[in-house]
C-alpha cells in the first residue's frame, strides 16, 4: 500500500540514512555483533549527519526538527539493517531528548546538549529495576538530601540499553515517602559510586549493550535534578505514548525488511523444479504476512500523523505497540519458516532477526500491560480482591 505520511523532503532525508546505513553501519555489522557495542564512530558519524539532534534547537548544535516524521524515517531505516541500531538510537533521540529538551534548565541544556547532538555523549535512560519491572510506582532506587543543594543516590537498574557506554544515564529515583514521590537526575560517567556490572547476555541484538548499573551513595547537586522534584511520574508518564510509539515504528520496519529477504528466497529458491513461492501454501502464507504487515503499518502511520497533532493517546500508543510487536514476531517466525533449514542459522538475516525481535513484546511495557491499559480505557477495572 503507496504511504500518505512522508514529503520530498522525508524522502530526500531517507536517502541520507540509507547511504549512511550502507557505509557506516553494514560493514561494522559482524564487528558490533562480537564485541556487542555500537562503536562510537558510528555515533559520531551519525552525529555528524545530524541524526542525534534532531528535535535539539540549533543553539545547541541540533537540526530543530520539529517533525516526528524524520524521526520515523530514521528508525525505519536502522531498523532495517538491524533491530538493535534502531532501539539504541531510538533511545538516545527518542527518548531521552524530550526530557533533556523539555524539563532542563538553560545551564543544563548548554552543558548537555551539544555533545548529545555530536555523539560525543551516549545517553541512556534507567528505570526498571531487578524487583519493579512495568510498575514504576514501585522502583526502591533513592535519592536523599544531603545538605541544602546536595543528594545522595543509591540503588541498582536493569536492563539498561546503551547502559555499558552511556556517557549520560537518566536515573528516576524516590525522593519521598509519597508512591509517586520520583524525581529524575542526570548522573555522568566517572560519577563517584557509580558503576556497571557486565554486559547482560541478551538472546538477540548483540550489537546493542545492555547493563545493570549500580548507585552506591552517588554524590549530586540541584544541577543534576532533570524537571521539578516529584515530578519524575507525571514526566516519564507524559512521554511514554512517544516511545511506544517508536518502537511501533520499529517493529513493522524490521517485519517489512525480514519479510522482503523471505520473498527474495522465495523467488529464487526451488523445490520440484519450481520456486518454493510458487507453491500454493506458501503463496497464500506469503499473500498473508504482507497483508498483515501493510495493515499494521497502515495504524502505525495513522497514529503518527495523530502525534504531530499532538492528540496521540496512551490507549492508541499502547495499542500501536502491543499489535506491531505481535504481527511482526508471527511474520519474522513464519519467514523463518519458509526458509528451512537455512532459516535456522545464524548466518541468515530472518534468524538474526528471529532472535532480534522476541524482545519486543516485553520492552516498552510489555504486551500484557499494553492490553491492561487498553482494557481500563473501556471500563474494565482490575476485579475486587476476594475477602
Amino acid at each position: 500500500m503507496k504511504r500518505s505520511i512522508f514529503s520530498a523532503d522525508h524522502e530526500e532525508f531517507r536517502g541520507t540514512v540509507k547511504t549512511f546505513v550502507q557505509r557506516e553501519i553494514a560493514p561494522r555489522q559482524e564487528e558490533c555483533r562480537s564485541e556487542r557495542r555500537i562503536p562510537r564512530e558510528v555515533w559520531l558519524g551519525a552525529g555528524e549527519q545530524g541524526f542525534l539532534g534532531l528535535p535539539v534547537p540549533a543553539r545547541y548544535g541540533g537540526g530543530e526538527a520539529d517533525d516526528y516524521r524524520f524521526h520515523v524515517v530514521l528508525a525505519e531505516e536502522l531498523a532495517g539493517a538491524a533491530l538493535a541500531f534502531a532501539s539504541s538510537v531510538g533511545i538516545h533521540t527518542d527518548v531521552v531528548a524530550p526530557y533533556l529538551i523539555e524539563l532542563t534548565s538553560e545551564e543544563q541544556r548548554e552543558r548537555w546538549l551539544p555533545r548529545f547532538c555530536s555523539g560525543d555523549t551516549v545517553t541512556a535512560i534507567a528505570m526498571t529495576e531487578p524487583g519493579a519491572g512495568s510498575d514504576l510506582a514501585a522502583l526502591r532506587t533513592r535519592a536523599v538530601r544531603d545538605g541544602s543543594s546536595g543528594w545522595r543516590l543509591t540503588g541498582s537498574k536493569i536492563f539498561v540499553t546503551n547502559g555499558y557506554h552511556a556517557d549520560l544515564v537518566l536515573v528516576a529515583a524516590r525522593t519521598g515517602d509519597g508512591r509517586r514521590d520520583i524525581s529524575l537526575f542526570a548522573v555522568e560517567s566517572g560519577a563517584e559510586g557509580f558503576t556497571r556490572g557486565r554486559k547482560l547476555d541478551k538472546v538477540g541484538q548483540p550489537e546493542s549493550d545492555t547493563a545493570e548499573l549500580f548507585f552506591e551513595d552517588v554524590p549530586l547537586t540541584d544541577g543534576n535534578l532533570v524537571g521539578p522534584l516529584h515530578g519524575g511520574f507525571r514526566a516519564m508518564m507524559d512521554r511514554l505514548p512517544q516511545e511506544r510509539l517508536n518502537s511501533a515504528v520499529i517493529n513493522v520496519a524490521h517485519a517489512a525488511a525480514a519479510l522482503e529477504a523471505t520473498l527474495a528466497y522465495a523467488a529464487g529458491r526451488t523445490a520440484f523444479g519450481a520456486p518454493i513461492g510458487s507453491f500454493q501454501y506458501n503463496r497464500f502464507l506469503l499473500a498473508e504476512l504482507v497483508t498483515k504487515v501493510d495493515v499494521a503499518r497502515a495504524f502505525v502511520d495513522r497514529c503518527v500523523e495523530a502525534h504531530l497533532q499532538g492528540s496521540l493517546s496512551g490507549v492508541d500508543a499502547a495499542k500501536a505497540k502491543w499489535w506491531s510487536a505481535q504481527t511482526q514476531n508471527e511474520v519474522i517466525d513464519a519467514c523463518v519458516q519458509m526458509h528451512g533449514g537455512y532459516g535456522y542459522m545464524r548466518e541468515y538475516e530472518v534468524a538474526r532477526a528471529w532472535l532480534d525481535a522476541r524482545v519486543t513484546r516485553i520492552w516498552a511495557g510489555s504486551n500484557e500491560i499494553m492490553k491492561e491499559i487498553i482494557g481500563r480505557d473501556l471500563g474494565f477495572g482490575a476485579p475486587a480482591k476476594h475477602r
